[in-house]
Parts: C-alpha cells; sequence; structure tokens
C-alpha cells in the first residue's frame, strides 16, 4: 500500500486565451492527482486527507472511487473545497491563484494508524504551507519516517501561498531528515536554494529534479548523477505532470521492491535509467492531453 497524504481541489481550467475564458472546473491538487495516477498505474494505494462534503468535495470522493483508490483515511467536512484557478501560458505551462480560506483540507488532523500494509507516504504541495493542517501533515510525515515507513516529499512550490518565503526554506530543511526521495521540479529547486548535493546530505537517499520538456535526473548519495532526455510531445499543458512523475517513481519503485532506504541505495545506474525512462513516458502522455489526466499502466506497457 502506498498512502498520499495531502489536499484535493478543484482545479478551474481556462478554455481558451485570456482573462475571462471560460473555466472548466476539474479535479486536482498535486497529491490528488498522484494518489490517481499511482492506483491507474495498478499501485494499491489510499488518499489522506480531508475532503469537503460540499458537491465538488462529493466530485473529489466520487473520482478517488473511480480510479480504485481507498479511502479509509479521508476525513469529512462541511467546510467549503479549495478552488484553484489556473492560467496557462503559451507553452502549456500553468500558473495558479488559490481560494483557500476556511477549506475543508485545511482542517486536516493527523491520524492514530495508517492502513497495516502501508509501506510508502508521499507528501506534498499546498498541505505543508496551510496551517493548521500544515503541522498535522508534518507530525505524520517524521511519524511515518520514524515507523521505517519510506516516504517521498515533492514541495511543489506555489509562490503565491507563501507569506514568508525564508521561513518556508527554513522549514523544508526541517523535513529533509525524515525524507527518502526528495523531488522536485527546477524550478522549485531554484526558488528553495541549495543543491541536490546538500540536500542529500540533510537525509533524502536520493532527489530527482524535473526540467519540463529536458527530462529529470536523480542524484545519489554514492555520487550518481543518472540523466534521463525528456519524450518529444505536442503539450497541450503541463497540469499533473510533476505528479505523474512520482506516481511512475512510486510505482516502479515498488514493482522493484525497493520502498526502503537500503534497497534505493542498491539501485544500480541501469535500474535508474529504466524507472526514469518510465516516468518520462508517463510524464509525456499527461502533457499531450488537458487538465491532470495521467496514463493508464495499459497506455505505458511494462517498466
Amino acid at each position: 500500500m502506498i498512502v498520499v497524504a495531502g489536499e484535493a481541489l478543484i482545479d478551474l481550467v481556462p478554455q481558451g486565451p485570456g482573462a475571462l475564458a471560460p473555466l472548466r472546473p476539474a479535479r486536482g491538487g498535486g497529491p490528488y492527482n498522484t494518489a490517481v495516477a499511482l492506483a491507474r498505474l495498478g499501485s494499491r494505494t489510499a488518499f489522506c486527507s480531508r475532503l469537503s462534503t460540499d458537491p465538488y468535495g462529493q466530485a473529489l470522493h466520487d473520482g478517488l472511487h473511480t480510479a480504485g483508490v481507498e479511502t479509509t483515511t479521508v476525513q469529512r467536512g462541511p467546510e467549503p473545497t479549495t478552488l484553484a484557478l489556473a492560467t496557462l501560458t503559451d507553452d502549456g505551462s500553468a500558473t495558479y491563484t488559490f481560494h483557500v480560506e476556511g477549506t475543508a483540507d485545511r482542517l486536516f488532523t493527523t491520524p492514530t494508524t495508517l492502513p497495516n500494509d502501508t509501506q510508502a507516504v508521499s507528501f506534498g504541495t499546498c498541505s505543508l504551507v496551510l496551517e493548521p493542517g500544515a503541522s498535522a501533515y508534518e507530525q505524520l510525515l517524521h511519524h511515518s519516517a520514524a515507523q521505517g515507513l519510506f516516504t517521498a516529499l515533492d514541495p511543489n512550490i506555489r509562490p503565491a501561498l507563501i507569506p514568508d518565503p525564508d521561513a518556508y526554506r527554513a522549514r523544508f530543511r526541517t523535513w529533509l531528515p525524515s525524507v527518502t526521495l526528495l523531488k522536485l521540479s527546477q524550478d522549485d529547486a531554484t526558488w528553495l536554494g541549495g543543491t541536490p548535493q546538500e540536500w542529500l546530505a540533510a537525509g533524502p537517499t536520493a532527489v530527482v529534479i524535473t526540467q519540463g520538456g529536458d527530462g529529470l535526473t536523480a542524484f545519489t548519495h554514492d555520487g550518481g548523477v543518472h540523466v534521463m532526455p525528456g519524450e518529444k510531445v505536442d503539450v497541450v499543458d503541463t497540469i499533473g505532470a510533476g505528479d505523474t512523475v512520482n506516481a511512475a517513481l512510486l510505482h516502479g519503485l515498488s514493482l522493484s521492491d525497493a520502498l526502503s532506504v537500503r534497497a534505493l541505495e542498491a539501485m544500480t545506474p541501469g535500474e535508474w535509467q529504466t524507472l526514469l525512462r518510465f516516468a518520462a513516458h508517463a510524464a509525456a502522455i499527461t502533457c499531450s492531453r488537458a487538465g491532470a489526466e495521467p496514463p493508464y499502466l495499459a497506455e505505458l506497457g511494462t517498466l
């Protein structure tokens, strides 16, 4: 079982250029997309979050069931669902404006237990910024690591939600000793400051940096640098691409029985190339269609 902990929200995606383009609501949120992508790939997945009981929250809950994601760790509440207004640039990249005041996912509380067969827990995005839920997710991260579980972190920086960047950067560093796999975009890495080597020294066993259409690179404790070029594709938009990479990495590691520090340290260069190629292919498919629509395993073939 892979547990994905974090927010679910509704993306309002423009259907054309300009500020007044019609908006299409779509299920979203980095952790939510990761959970759906994992389930589509065939991994047993549970979502750990707090969803509204409003119609948007119910649509998110229904989407988890449709994808095959287990929801026993989902909390519910009457507060509204978070909304994210996406704006697309000419190259399909997305920026976001958020409506988060008093929303359900901010009131997440740390669960006392996770499913008994949990091997890995994934964290990231808005859920680690917005209090009081951020402290609850942070507690779950540290507790999971202390229990010996594989932990994955994708900070997925949203600057508009971070009122004190320096305080967030300092907090980010306190998470690293509890992180097994750190995945972040090149933009995230630039915003955070630091280098893969510095982050590895602070705790993670591996760091994966995505570089959009240029591919992704994995850095490991033994000094290894594993580079995978991106796949050429006609980009519709990049919504959910990084979340698909998260899911593909975790799914691939699960198939290789590598969801542990020891197994991750033992991966060969060839195994890293296979894993990164799988993640790049999955992300390319997501970018080729509108919204966060990660691929099913049948679209990717075997790892």
